[in-house]
């Protein structure tokens, strides 16, 4: 992946969600048409885009890209019944959340690239009959064991959409001569978060009436839609879709990923087991890492591009916004929806309710953020809604009133919202012209990453069973992430208006 932007996708000084997406207009603060593209501005432009980015080909890329994000999370209010019939408990049912993040931050960058190579549509489809695959073997599974290998596979079919939905907006972009309509990826943004969101509500109704394992064997319709969409309507991958650099290799560096999967894997298996830490492990993790590193910097074509990373700073410092902030968002998640269960007393349909204020915060919030035109102002509020929020979880308990409950919930849909369009639209800008796919897919494997640890201190901080003791110290690990993430975002330079879209 090259570092520079190309001068047609260059953002406007006025960066906002979806920052980085060239407007139809070119008006103040944004980018000229690209030259000899044939483009024209004003309403026209506008209109054109709008055809060209229509319902047809939004609707399996909508689809497909909540497949992840609702997986996630609707296994939250599953988990109690799995712990239960599997006769395991919450550090056990740990591994359900981790082994599918796992796969899916190896998978996201790794069919990111493919996709950026072979071509989106391609993988797109794979993606989507794998998860078919991983949604009759959950629904299926006899032991607790095929449960997690299900986990796993649908974290691969799954990481396929996203990468490869940003890969087809550039092509379709680049094929049309039309940049991609800001309020377009704040549509794709929405889709992830409002599924994520309503993802405990939907797993505690189906776990109530059609039991959990409904939670896998949804997936099979859902996926068998967005196959039947891709394959109708989304454009023909070019028949040679590989890089168009001159002598740029074929190899998608299986070592590369091989390498940042056991790594990954060491890290993981060591967060999962805090409570009793396996300090051996981390070992082969450093020298798996410190080898990835050498072999990155000699590889022509890397699975991870270090060199275009350390010329980026604002793309790390994105990334490194999108971890912290999912670490907080999943501990509650997570950790909330278990606590409702075990110390309040709800049924996995009573907790998905109580939490439907928190999912309707988010979709809002994501809603308002699509609409903003700068990108520091809504990741502010973000993080000072995290800290805040994880102030009120203090004051939490197993006898509360319910009002707080539902408030506490809402306070945290609000990050959820803000920051899942603000660092899309920061990745779509700050990401290289050429490499769009595999810069969204590991903005996601850092989401994931924060989503690993965050099982791992549930884990740790609950052991078998959720508690008021356990809650209070996720919230106030909450809090001083929050305020980190606070002083983080109002001193990133990156993100004041102009610097975005400048070039990597």
């Amino acid at each position: 992946m090259k570092a520079g932007r190309s001068a047609g996708e260059t953002a406007g000084s006025d960066a906002g969600p979806g920052a980085g997406v060239p407007q139809g207009g070119g008006g103040p603060g944004g980018p000229a048409a690209p030259a000899g593209s044939g483009a024209v501005t004003g309403p026209g432009a506008t209109d054109g885009a709008d055809r060209a980015f229509g319902a047809r080909l939004m609707a399996p890329l909508l689809l497909g890209s909540l497949l992840n994000p609702i997986n996630s999370t609707m296994i939250a209010t599953a988990l109690v019944a799995i712990g239960r019939d599997f006769r395991v408990g919450a550090a056990d049912t740990a591994w359900l959340i981790s082994a599918m993040y796992l796969a899916s931050a190896v998978g996201q960058p790794s069919l990111g690239r493919l996709a950026d190579r072979i071509g989106p549509r391609r993988v797109f489809t794979a993606g989507a009959l794998t998860v078919c695959a991983a949604g009759v073997i959950g629904a299926l599974a006899p032991t607790f064991a095929l449960l997690i290998v299900s986990r796993v596979v649908l974290g691969v079919g799954t990481a396929a959409a996203y990468p490869a939905a940003m890969a087809v907006l550039r092509a379709e972009s680049r094929r049309t001569g039309r940049p991609t309509p800001r309020r377009v990826l704040g549509r794709l943004s929405l889709a992830a978060l409002a599924s994520a969101a309503v993802g405990p509500t939907l797993g505690g109704l189906l776990a109530a009436t059609a039991g959990w394992r409904a939670v896998f064997a949804v997936n099979v319709p859902l996926a068998l839609l967005a196959l039947a969409g891709a394959l109708a309507w989304l454009p023909a991958d070019p028949k040679d879709a590989r890089p168009r650099r001159a002598g740029s290799p074929s190899s998608l560096d299986p070592l590369g990923i091989a390498l940042f999967a056991g790594a990954l894997t060491c890290a993981m298996v060591f967060l999962l087991r805090l409570a009793d830490p396996q300090w051996p492990l981390l070992a082969p993790a450093g020298v798996l890492a410190g080898v990835l590193v050498w072999w990155q910097l000699r590889h022509p074509a890397p699975f991870i591009d270090l060199r275009m990373l350390a010329g980026n700073g604002p793309l790390v410092r994105t990334y490194l916004r999108q971890g912290l902030t999912y670490l907080v968002i999943y501990c509650v998640l997570y950790g909330f929806s278990q606590w409702l269960e075990q110390a309040y007393g709800a049924s996995s349909f009573q907790a998905g309710l109580i939490m439907l204020p928190m999912s309707l915060a988010a979709a809002v919030c994501s809603l308002v953020g699509a609409r903003t035109k700068g990108i520091r102002a809504p990741l502010t509020l973000a993080a000072a809604c995290l800290a805040l929020g994880s102030g009120v979880f203090l004051l939490l308990h197993g006898t509360g009133p319910l009002v707080a409950l539902l408030c506490a919930g809402a306070l945290f849909g609000i990050p959820q919202g803000l920051a899942s369009t603000g660092n899309q639209a920061a990745v779509y800008a700050q990401a290289p012209a050429d490499g769009v796919g595999a810069a969204a897919g590991l903005q996601r494997t850092a989401q994931y990453l924060g989503a690993i640890t965050a099982s791992g201190l549930i884990g740790l901080l609950y052991g078998q069973r959720a508690g008021d003791a356990g809650l209070h110290q996720i919230a106030l690990i909450g809090g001083a992430l929050g305020l980190l993430l606070l002083l983080l975002t109002l001193a990133d330079r990156g993100l004041r208006p102009g610097a975005l879209g400048s070039g990597a």
